[in-house]
């Protein structure tokens, strides 16, 4: 999810105030004030650490096991690392990118585990766009159940508002892989978006008016409507919402420490990145893709569907492809994978969210952050080497 979103969302408030009666429209007026308001850059910590006392949100009950990881003294981190042949100290990396909180684990030992901004291991964090990653873990359980056949089936098939338009025959893998061909821009199509669905029209009509601007598979574009798709593919062919879906698919069975919460839109689950996760429990989430999609030795997601969540062998899904900014890191099923032969992979948020996994040094970093400057050049790449720096050096 991209910084010009919130932006949009700010159009599309104006549009609303201007174009509706505020007595029919108060209460969502006054949502989406509160939201404005918590997006400020001075308000960014203290959102994205009490959303589920800001946004309505369903509730995600953990199971009644927890896995506990064994635990260290903090190690001393690496002095710092080098990006663009500029050598950047680690403490003042974690403070100029406002690092709200930090855990480093290797072989299910905490190496590393510090709070900032007032959280604590009990504060649920902001995935803001690590969400997505979730979703593709659900898209894959649907799969492996039998509710979705194929991700080769078109989402036609599966989201009735899509039949008959040129939406209709995408298959379900574009979405997953962002380049499902959708004629919408990120940054200047958001605001619209929001607006039309605040004002109570479904999600998916919306989406369906777009229409294509290429083949899918032909470029990668980041549209978090994708991953909306997918949530909505999911939802009618299970019957679950996300939340109950992933409660009862998920969260129970992978030995979490808290319960987790998914903000709702017009009471649906915003499925491009509405979640908050105490920090543990990203890394539980991480660990299940480490171990292959095993957890106590039941295989909650299948070894073939995490394999092929980091296949970036299309020229789509390499690095750099489409001499996009944007894609400067490969990705593959809603994860980033970045250049490298240790097999590293990652989940990104917007304002600096972040699930680093290293499998070859059994390495899992959890970073959360309240940082406005996330859109600063070379910010993710950066983060990349600041993160192989640390595992470097444990």
């Amino acid at each position: 999810m991209k910084k010009m979103k919130w932006i949009g969302m700010v159009i599309g408030v104006v549009a609303v105030l201007f174009g509706a009666g505020l007595f029919c429209f108060r209460d969502k007026i006054k949502m989406l004030y509160i939201s404005l308001q918590s997006f400020k850059d001075e308000n960014l910590a203290h959102t994205f650490q009490h959303t589920p006392e800001i946004q309505p949100v369903k509730k995600i009950a953990r199971g009644d096991k927890v896995f506990q990881f064994q635990r260290e003294e903090n190690i001393a981190l690496a002095d710092g690392f080098t990006f663009q042949y500029v050598f950047y100290d680690t403490n003042q990396f974690i403070e100029d990118t406002k690092t709200t909180a930090m855990l480093v684990i290797q072989d299910d030992v905490i190496k590393y585990e510090k709070y900032y901004m007032g959280g604590d291991e009990n504060t649920v964090f902001s995935s803001n766009s690590m969400g997505k990653s979730f979703v593709s873990a659900l898209m894959g359980i649907a799969v492996s159940e039998g509710a979705v056949e194929s991700v080769e089936d078109p989402i036609g098939k599966y989201v009735p508002e899509f039949a008959g338009t040129s939406l209709e025959n995408i298959p379900i893998r574009a979405c997953l892989q962002m380049a499902s061909g959708i004629n919408f821009n990120e940054d200047t199509d958001m605001s619209g978006f929001s607006m039309r669905t605040l004002l109570g029209k479904p999600a998916m009509e919306v989406i369906a008016g777009y229409g294509v601007q290429e083949e899918p598979y032909t470029y990668r574009r980041y549209l978090s409507i994708n991953t909306e798709i997918l949530g909505k593919v999911i939802t009618n062919a299970t019957g679950y919402s996300l939340a109950e879906y992933m409660e009862e698919k998920l969260w129970k069975k992978i030995g979490v420490s808290h319960d987790a919460y998914w903000t709702l839109s017009n009471g649906t689950e915003l499925a491009m990145g509405g979640l908050s996760v105490s920090l543990e429990d990203y890394a539980r989430f991480a660990r299940l893709y480490l171990h292959e999609g095993s957890y106590n030795g039941e295989q909650i997601l299948s070894k073939e569907w995490v394999k092929d969540s980091m296949d970036i062998r299309e020229a789509y899904s390499k690095p750099g492809s489409n001499y996009d900014a944007y894609n400067a890191i490969g990705y593959g099923y809603q994860w980033w994978v970045p250049e490298g032969e240790e097999g590293e992979f990652m989940a990104i948020g917007v304002y600096g969210q972040w699930i680093y996994v290293n499998p070859s040094k059994e390495v899992i970093i959890v970073k959360t952050s309240a940082d406005p400057d996330f859109m600063a050049k070379g910010y993710e790449l950066k983060h990349v080497e600041f993160f192989r720096a640390v595992a470097d050096n444990i």
